[in-house]
Formats: C-alpha cells, sequence, structure tokens
C-alpha cells in the first residue's frame, strides 16, 4: 500500500509539473525573447537621439563618446548623410535581433545583439525551472513517503488489532489516529471488542452460575438416590422417588432460569405461590442434612402468606441461604415469614458467628466471602431474587438474619352488595 500512496502521488506531481512547466517554460523563453527586442529597440532609439544632438549642435559624428553609450554585448551602425559611417562594439556572429532607427536629418542607427546571448539567459532560467521541479518532486516524495505511513501503519495496526480480537482477546485498544475514517474503524473495532468482551463474560459468569446453583440440587438428588438403593422398603421407595421426582422438576427449572437470565436478567415469570408451601418444601429436603450434623431447622412465623414471584427461584434463594447457615452457621436454623406493608419477608438466622464486620453488604458481591467459599451464592440469590422484583438483603450480622422481600398478594376486598330499590 506505501508503494501504491507514493506512486500515485509521484505520479500526480510529475503530471502537475510537466504541465505548469511546459507552460512556463514556454512563457518565460516569449518573456526573455520580447525583452531582448525592446532592449534593442530602444537602444537604437536611444542613440539616434545621441546623434541627432550632435548634428544640431555640429559636432562631429565619430566613435569617440559613443562606444560608451552602447552595451557590451551589442553591435551599433551609425550613418549620417555626408560623413563616413560609424561601427560601434564587436559584431556577433550567427543569428541576431536588430533593430533600425531613423531621425529627421536622415541618420539611421542599426544595433545588433547575438541570439546566443538570450539562449543563454532562457537557459538559465530552464535550469532554475528544473531545480524548482526537483525540489517540488522531492518534497512530493517526503510528503507521500509520510503521508503513506500515517496511512499504512495505522491500517497495519488495525489489522492486528482485527486479528486479536479473533484469537479471542477482546481487549479494546483505544488507540486513535488523527484520520477520521480510521479513527472511525477503531471506534467499530473497539465497539465490538467490548460487546464481544460482555459476551464472553456473560459465558463464564453463566458456566460458574450453573455450576454453583446445581450442586446443591444434583447433591440433594444424590442423597434420594441413595436412600432409594439402599432399602427395600417400597412405600420408601415411593416416597424418595416422589421426592426425587420433584428435585429433578426443581432442577429443571433451576436450568430455565439460568438461561433466561443470561439472555435478560430482567425477564421474570412472577406469579402467585404459596410461602408455606415452598418453606416447607425446603425444611423437609434440608432436614436430613441437618440432623447428620446434630442441628435443627424450623420454620415460624406467619402463616398463608401468598407472594408474587417465581417458586423455583425463591426455593433456589432459600436453599442458598439454608446451606450457608449449614456450612458457615452453627445451631439451629430458623425460617420466620412476617408481613411488612404490601411485602412478605422470608428471614432465615442460625446462631453461628453471622457475617465479619469488615465485610457487611458487600457480602453479596461476586468472589467476597468470609469463609474461604466460591462468593458466587449470595451474589446469585440476589440475582434472582431482583429478576422477580423482590430484593435480598442483610438485617443484622451477629447472629445473621438474612431477609428475602418478596411482593404479597393482597387478599381481595369482599364482594359488593347491590342495594335494589
Amino acid at each position: 500500500m506505501r508503494r501504491r500512496l507514493i506512486s500515485s502521488t509521484l505520479a500526480v506531481v510529475l503530471v502537475v509539473i510537466a504541465v505548469f512547466g511546459l507552460s512556463l517554460i514556454f512563457v518565460e523563453t516569449r518573456t526573455i525573447e520580447s525583452s531582448a527586442r525592446d532592449g534593442v529597440e530602444s537602444e537604437a532609439v536611444r542613440l539616434v537621439g545621441i546623434v541627432e544632438n550632435r548634428i544640431v549642435a555640429g559636432e562631429s559624428i565619430d566613435a569617440k563618446g559613443l562606444d560608451r553609450q552602447i552595451a557590451a554585448d551589442r553591435y551599433a551602425v551609425v550613418q549620417v548623410p555626408g560623413h563616413p559611417q560609424v561601427t560601434l562594439g564587436a559584431r556577433p556572429k550567427g543569428k541576431v535581433i536588430t533593430s533600425t532607427q531613423r531621425g529627421d536629418h536622415g541618420e539611421s542607427v542599426t544595433v545588433e545583439q547575438s541570439r546566443s546571448t538570450v539562449s543563454e539567459e532562457i537557459g538559465r532560467n530552464l535550469l532554475v525551472i528544473l531545480a524548482v521541479a526537483l525540489l517540488a518532486v522531492l518534497a512530493a516524495v517526503g510528503l507521500a513517503v509520510r503521508q503513506a505511513k500515517r496511512l499504512a501503519s495505522p491500517l497495519s495496526d488495525l489489522a492486528a488489532t482485527a486479528e486479536r480480537l479473533g484469537s479471542g482477546d477482546p481487549r479494546p485498544r483505544h488507540r486513535r489516529y488523527g484520520v477520521p475514517e480510521l479513527d472511525r474503524i477503531a471506534d467499530v473495532l473497539d465497539a465490538s471488542a467490548e460487546r464481544i468482551g460482555r459476551m464472553l463474560t456473560a459465558e463464564r459468569r453463566l458456566a460458574s452460575d450453573a455450576s454453583h446453583q446445581l450442586r446443591t440440587p444434583l447433591t440433594a438428588l444424590s442423597m434420594r438416590l441413595e436412600e432409594i438403593v439402599a432399602t427395600d422398603d417400597q412405600e420408601t421407595v415411593k416416597e424418595e422417588a416422589t421426592i426425587a421426582l420433584g428435585q429433578v422438576e426443581r432442577l429443571t427449572d433451576v436450568v430455565q432460569r439460568l438461561l433466561t437470565n443470561a439472555r435478560d436478567p430482567r425477564t421474570g415469570s412472577a406469579v402467585y405461590f404459596d410461602l408455606d408451601e415452598v418453606i416447607k418444601q425446603q425444611v423437609e429436603e434440608w432436614r436430613p442434612a441437618y440432623q447428620n450434623e446434630g442441628r435443627a431447622i424450623v420454620r415460624s412465623g406467619t402463616p398463608a402468606l401468598r407472594a408474587v414471584g417465581t417458586p423455583g427461584a425463591v426455593a433456589q434463594v432459600l436453599a442458598t441461604l439454608i446451606e450457608n447457615s449449614l456450612m458457615h452457621g452453627a445451631g439451629t436454623v430458623g425460617l420466620r415469614t412476617r408481613v411488612t406493608g404490601n411485602q412478605a419477608v422470608v428471614e432465615v438466622t442460625d446462631e453461628g458467628r453471622g457475617v465479619p464486620s469488615d465485610l457487611g453488604a458487600r457480602v453479596f458481591e461476586r468472589t467476597v466471602s468470609g469463609r474461604n467459599s466460591t462468593g458466587l451464592g449470595l451474589a446469585l440469590a440476589r440475582d434472582l431474587a431482583e429478576a422477580d422484583g423482590g430484593r435480598l438483603e442483610l438485617l443484622q450480622q451477629h447472629p445473621p438474619v438474612f431477609a428475602l422481600f418478596l411482593a404479597r398478594q393482597m387478599q381481595p376486598p369482599p364482594p359488593r352488595e347491590d342495594i335494589v330499590s
């Protein structure tokens, strides 16, 4: 590309020099020749005037005194009736420029100048024009090289950026080159890099979220299957299989929820549901795990609450809080429901040390953990709660009290009885 830019620029400059240079040479040649003719004619007119003055004054007409009145490169012949012919200067050889002028007393003066002097002056001017043209060509080459470098280097850099982007490195470079068209391309590449970076981040986040969110349901399902394998009681097998099927349905709901949030985190599928049923199901699922640890899990509070949300998402949020209490807490874990305004609240608490003082509300940030865990659980739980218009908050650090706030279904007013008069 550099070679093309230099060649094209040089070709344009040469064409311009050829057109204007030839025109300048033609005009300059005509000007020099015209100036030479005018000079010879002016010399002849001046000599005629001098000779005429001498005739009037009665002075002799000879070369003495007149030889100082003519230029060194010119030749003059003075003819006066009744006087001998007078010659001034050296007669030029070859072609000449001549001019003859006559006076009022019959005198005549002929002035000649060799054309070689005119040709020499034209040659000197041609050399000046050629030197200027050469300087113009050199300047054009220098500017072309600079411009080619200014354009080719950014294009090579943009190509490297595109190649790096295609190889999986989506970091924007934020380089600009001072050329509007190239800067526009750089803007597009940087915007594409940012979009690809967000997509890759979303993919990695989805993989991380899926692995974290599916771990607990899969563990619970594995425990149920182990119970089925270990027992010969048909009733127990039937009961455990029914519970396992319910867990599979919730697992499917979790997967669907993760995919929906990955596409659009604002998309929700909130419905009215019985909050007690979800809490009861979670308590029953987690009770065996707590019993194995010698701990208890209980529920209390306002009964028969109906909330707005996605049952599977609410179950997943509660499962995350219960699992955190199992892993990091101590003593009895309590799930308490209450009403505040038009919201239903589920509080999860235990008797452990709680959330470290230096964490506070940061406990909901990704990768933030006080017990060397992944730090994803509470962040995902908050995302799930907010997707359906709810919120998850830390009400108290010691002992820990986490609260899930959900919109509550208000009881419909009694039907109005029409009064018939």
